[in-house]
């Protein structure tokens, strides 16, 4: 007797099998990269007030849950915001005001780091191409070395984002035009292309609008919103079913079941 399974079609399968997370656009889960010398400074103060919103959209650290563990990052490390969202493991090297027997940090991107270019690169302009440099908030760097320093060589590495629950979803816009700020993004913590799906509408693409929101000019009031995200750096792609229902609101939180990892 055939199984339950072969009673499906091989396209209906994968359909499921996508929706279950089983089935990732021929990526693996997201791997630690190797480690790398670097430079961090700090900004802000001991509060990270300072350190609030910035260039990915996240809105207050603490509501989205960040915290003040995060990292402003130089040009060539924000990649446009495509960079939003990443973890990054790092330890304070070779600088007397290294702190002893300091454990490392991992730090999430939520800013980026201007460029300066009044300053030279090596002295001032911290963030300038082609450095890869973090601005850390304060909180964060006070883990590792001794504010006087300034700045400090790091070994850095990417390292998997790890989050509590499924991804959450900030709503803004208007009736004819949906904003999404994505947020508490796992695995690779990036994401480069998104997709939604009301209930009674196929799949319509979204644009980066800035940082780690997307848009869609489309008329979707009314009807449940499925996601569908893929991930920047491993390709992954995570479909999210009726994340939000269809009295949703703008100004409102949803959170999925699933994530990345």
């Amino acid at each position: 007797m055939a199984s339950n399974l072969q009673r499906f079609s091989p396209l209906l399968l994968i359909e499921i099998f996508i929706v279950l997370g089983m089935v990732r656009s021929g990526a693996s889960v997201f791997q630690p990269t190797p480690w790398k010398l670097a430079h961090a400074t700090f900004y802000g103060d001991d509060s990270a007030a300072e350190t609030m919103g910035g260039a990915c959209g996240y809105g207050n650290l603490y509501d989205s849950g960040y915290g003040t563990d995060t990292a402003a990052l130089s040009t060539v490390l924000f990649n446009n915001g495509l960079a939003c969202g990443s973890c990054y493991e790092m330890k304070c090297v070779e600088s007397k005001w290294c702190l002893a027997n300091a454990a490392t940090i991992t730090v999430t991107a939520t800013n980026s780091c201007p460029p300066n270019w009044y300053q030279d690169t090596n002295n001032g302009g911290w963030c300038n191409p082609p450095r890869e440099h973090f601005d850390l908030a304060k909180p964060a760097f006070n883990q590792l070395a001794e504010t006087v320093a300034g700045i400090i060589p790091i070994n850095y590495r990417r390292v998997s984002c790890q989050k509590t629950g499924g991804i959450r979803f900030k709503f803004e816009g208007n009736p004819n035009w949906l904003l999404v700020y994505v947020m508490n993004v796992g695995g690779s913590g990036d994401v480069c292309q998104m997709w939604v799906k009301g209930t009674n509408t196929d799949w319509i693409s979204m644009s980066q609008n800035w940082g780690a929101s997307y848009q869609a000019f489309s008329q979707l009031g009314g009807q449940a919103l499925s996601f569908k995200l893929q991930s920047y750096t491993t390709d992954q792609i995570i479909i999210l079913y009726n994340v939000a229902p269809a009295n949703w609101c703008n100004g409102m939180t949803y959170q999925a079941d699933s994530n990345f990892y």
